[in-house]
């Protein structure tokens, strides 16, 4: 059976993995997409948006290959509301998602499964982490479930004490306000230390390990 694992977070320097105000203009706030400015030039991510070229990243590949499944949270498919952004909503991505597994959606509003380009299939899950952690398992077969984010689902799942993994990549960015990723949150405690630190020029590279 594979891992549960994080991969691929940023992380500003104060702690924060989201900006403040998110909305439909603003999916991870004001001022989080500074978080993924080591993300944005690699390889990896010019192929998920369809053009060529990007720097080589041993981080940012890990951060997509490897998972059977994927967990999401209610606003890392779409905007806050019971309406999902309207009835054509199919999430933040267009008709071929970067997932290209299962992805399970945590969320209060049920919704009937969504077949998507690439093999990624969207489904809502209603009853709770747990509930979606097992169909995600099961799904994912001997390879890993990523836990996508956001930050509330991340802590969530933290504090179950069910992920195996944390890789985080932290911006050389001070948000001052937002989602805070470790308030509260006991790590040593958990028992997670760190098994891994990376610097680059545009985030280092931190490997949390339970």
């Amino acid at each position: 059976m594979g891992k549960v694992r994080v991969a691929g977070f940023g992380v500003s320097i104060d702690g924060f993995g989201a900006g403040p105000e998110q909305s439909l203009e603003h999916p991870l706030g004001k001022r989080g997409p500074e978080l993924m400015n080591w993300f944005f030039p690699t390889r990896t991510f010019r192929a998920m948006i369809g053009k060529d070229g990007g720097t080589d990243d041993r981080f940012a590949s890990a951060a997509m290959e490897g998972f059977g499944a994927f967990i999401l949270g209610r606003n890392m498919f779409g905007p806050a509301g019971d309406d999902w952004g309207g009835p054509d909503w199919k999430g933040w991505w267009g008709d071929n998602p970067p997932y290209h597994a299962p992805t399970f959606i945590l969320t209060h509003y049920a919704r009937a499964p969504i077949v998507m380009e690439g093999g990624t299939t969207f489904h809502f899950v209603t009853d709770g982490i747990e509930a979606a952690l097992a169909q995600a398992k099961a799904a994912a077969g001997d390879l890993d479930v990523k836990i996508g984010g956001g930050v509330a689902t991340v802590r969530q799942y933290l504090r179950a004490g069910v992920i195996d993994e944390v890789h985080l990549a932290l911006s050389p960015v001070v948000l001052g306000r937002g989602e805070s990723l470790f308030a509260d949150i006991d790590l040593p405690g958990l028992g997670y230390r760190v098994t891994e630190t990376v610097p680059t020029d545009l985030a280092t590279h931190v490997v949390l390990t339970r």
